[in-house]
């Protein structure tokens, strides 16, 4: 259930337009993590290279650069208000912080593939960011219940209702993220979730036949492109 807070209407729909530019901000650095990761599997996977050159630092100025491609300016500059600015150096530390730790994996010697997916990088900056920024935000990549792998993004009451009666209305618009302001084990919060859809790069691990092996051991879904296939989740605490 929703939660009003008392802010005059202005001031609601200026703090909502901010909170939304936030969350938008943080998911996209996210997906720039992970479009390096994607990028780079055929280098990670590569058993012949033991010293792969995808240091932390290096990894961040990939991301960085993916996420200027993607969005036209970099994730950090001047326009940016101190909590912007804060959440979005956390969540680009936990990055380092995350690639830094597993060079044993990535860099191993004659070992072809290394589990080290888009998935599990972003679960592990996801809980990183979670150490390093305390109370302040969240942000998980959840699905639909039928799709969740790993236990730990199963939705919660709240995103489970996002994703069965808006994400999966067909007249819901696509890629448009729901919002609201609302409240998380009694603390007000607010709350985003961003729909996302299988590209081909996604196919081979959960697309066609249903059922099969993928690479990381689990059966296929037999998602086709476009299809939904998860979200990301963001809450900002107040």
């Amino acid at each position: 259930m929703s939660t009003f807070y008392p802010l005059s209407p202005d001031g609601v729909a200026a703090q909502t337009a901010e909170e939304v530019e936030t969350g938008n901000r943080l998911a996209a650095v996210l997906r720039a993590g992970r479009s390096v990761v994607s990028n780079s599997q055929e280098l990670i996977n590569d058993p012949t290279v033991t010293d792969k050159g995808l240091s932390g630092d290096v990894f961040y100025e990939k991301v960085i650069q993916a996420y200027l491609e993607a969005n036209g300016e970099p994730p950090l500059h001047d326009g940016l208000d101190p909590l912007e600015r804060r959440l979005t150096e956390t969540q680009l530390d936990a990055m380092v912080t995350v690639i830094d730790a597993n060079q044993e994996i990535i860099n191993a010697e004659g070992v072809a593939f290394k589990g080290f997916i888009p998935a599990v990088f972003a679960r592990l900056v996801n809980e990183q960011f979670a150490d390093e920024i305390g109370t302040s935000a969240m942000v998980k990549v959840t699905a639909p219940s039928e799709l969740v792998r790993n236990r730990m993004a199963r939705p919660d009451t709240w995103e489970n209702s996002v994703i069965e009666e808006k994400f999966k209305n067909s007249s819901w618009a696509e890629g448009q993220p729901f919002f609201e302001e609302t409240d998380v084990s009694g603390t007000p919060a607010f709350r985003m979730l961003i729909p996302e859809y299988y590209s081909e790069s996604c196919l081979s691990c959960h697309g066609s036949p249903a059922g099969e092996t993928d690479v990381t051991g689990f059966p296929k879904e037999g998602g086709q492109l476009g299809d939904l296939a998860g979200a990301i989740s963001i809450t900002l605490f107040r």
